[in-house]
């Protein structure tokens, strides 16, 4: 069997472009992020296609839109109805890798299973009635993971529990620390393999770490790192212009500090992960990719959260080193969620991309080769129970052109100037007919392609 390069693929949750310091965007101490950054690709123009949770992972998973991979919203108790969760017949990103040979671990949030109604956690506080947490048990629905510590959804940051191995569902484990520190020594203990006691040292691995932090709640984060932002308040923290000065702000300047301070613990972790790496000799051997599902609104535009077609939301951070072969610096591509599995198996040499992926192969572009690239990236906001309603649009690299369906059967448009108005404070779209007509006709062609209902 060729020798193929391990994989470490670190995507924390909600984690926005915006909050990496050597962006000189957000005011956030991320040192090994930057320093990652530096010796990496940084592709500046990645997004989230659909910027929540679930449907972002089952992106990654299948190379799939979400139409395609039938997980058009975030798993729960009340979607669970129209079937939106991942497959167990599709085929993945793992299942390729581990038919090639690999070790896999996941470590951290799944959220691609349905919930397991006997189980009682729950996504904030207890007793909402919807149910968010699933266990996933052994076989084929972990998709070819053979070391797994993982759950579903639960966001109890210095609570968290994981079911290990093959345990079933009424034995877990709760370590009773921050769940990035946990992850961390977990995945560290995994890439050195003491005693060959979690992988095949003769097998190339891969190793995927899901962190929930900087999800929501953000005041579950150490004190440690809330310190290292001093006296800083809300007015040194919150600095683009396009956050709301009303009420519909107020959120964003309570929790900012701690948001901050969750990404610097994140920062401080993946560099545990980097150091570790380093100290074992597998730099030049392992491909590592930094990333997330989406970003975090922190009060621009009046919103927290994420799914909206707004740059805090819809633009995530993407680096990716692999020391000797891929060239440091940055790169523009519009890179989309779907893309990652096809480029990843072909950038590895394992190629046996299925025939059902719908994502595009940017490995050449990469490796610094030239090759085709993308015109606009789509952008899709949808309810699993009305899949022809929500929004759609594309993003190029100056526009921003969303199409939102309407409960009376009309439509609202908006559209952003990105180069002239970075903070997409502007809706030109009524000024602009022959560009909204340029780019519904692009978009038109992403969902025609996907096969979306939309159309």
């Amino acid at each position: 069997m060729a020798k193929y390069p391990n994989l470490i693929f670190v995507f924390p949750d909600e984690y926005r472009k915006q909050a990496m310091g050597f962006m000189n965007e957000d005011p956030v101490l991320t040192p090994h992020i930057d320093r990652f950054a530096s010796e990496g690709l940084v592709l500046t123009d990645a997004v989230s296609n659909r910027p929540v949770c679930s449907p972002y992972r089952a992106m990654l998973f299948s190379g799939q839109y979400p139409h395609a991979n039938g997980v058009l919203g975030n798993v729960n108790s009340t979607t669970v109805q129209y079937e939106n969760y991942l497959q167990e017949t599709t085929r993945c990103f793992s299942d390729v890798l581990h038919d090639a040979g690999y070790n896999q671990a996941y470590l951290g949030k799944l959220h691609l299973d349905p919930p397991n109604e006997q189980y009682e956690y729950t996504e904030g506080t207890r007793g909402n009635g919807v149910i968010w947490d699933s266990y996933t048990p052994p076989g084929p629905r972990r998709h070819g993971y053979d070391f797994w510590h993982s759950y579903g959804c639960c966001d109890w940051h210095f609570d968290p529990h994981y079911w290990t191995g093959d345990d079933p569902i009424d034995k877990r484990i709760d370590p009773k620390e921050w769940s990035t520190k946990h992850e961390t020594d977990v995945a560290l203990r995994y890439i050195r393999n003491e005693g060959g006691q979690c992988r095949d040292s003769d097998k190339p691995f891969s190793l995927v770490i899901s962190y929930n932090p900087p999800h929501m709640p953000f005041k579950q984060v150490p004190e440690e790192y809330v310190e290292q932002y001093g006296d800083l308040t809300h007015e040194d923290l919150l600095t683009r212009p396009n956050v709301a000065a009303d009420e519909k702000g107020d959120s964003a300047r309570e929790n900012v500090k701690h948001y901050f301070a969750m990404v610097t613990g994140v920062d401080d972790n993946f560099g545990r992960i980097l150091d570790c790496l380093k100290d074992e000799g597998l730099e030049e051997d392992t491909i590592v990719v930094f990333t997330s599902d989406h970003g975090e609104m922190m009060g621009s535009h009046g919103c927290m959260g994420k799914s909206v077609h707004y740059e805090e939301s819809f633009a995530v951070p993407f680096i990716i080193r692999w020391p000797g072969k891929i060239a440091a610096g940055e790169n523009d591509l519009l890179i989309g969620t779907p893309d990652l599995m096809p480029t990843l198996l072909n950038l590895m040499g394992v190629g046996n991309v299925p025939e059902s992926v719908q994502g595009a192969d940017y490995s050449d572009i990469l490796l610094g080769e030239n090759g085709p690239c993308p015109a606009s990236a789509l952008f899709l906001n949808v309810n699993p129970g009305d899949p022809t309603g929500g929004s759609r649009g594309v993003r190029t690299h100056r526009n921003t052109f969303v199409v939102t369906r309407t409960k009376d059967g009309g439509e609202e448009m908006i559209l952003h100037d990105n180069i002239a108005d970075p903070y997409q404070l502007e809706n030109i779209a009524d000024d602009q007919p022959n560009l909204v007509a340029e780019l519904r006709e692009e978009m038109n062609g992403w969902l025609a392609k996907n096969g979306d209902p939309w159309l």
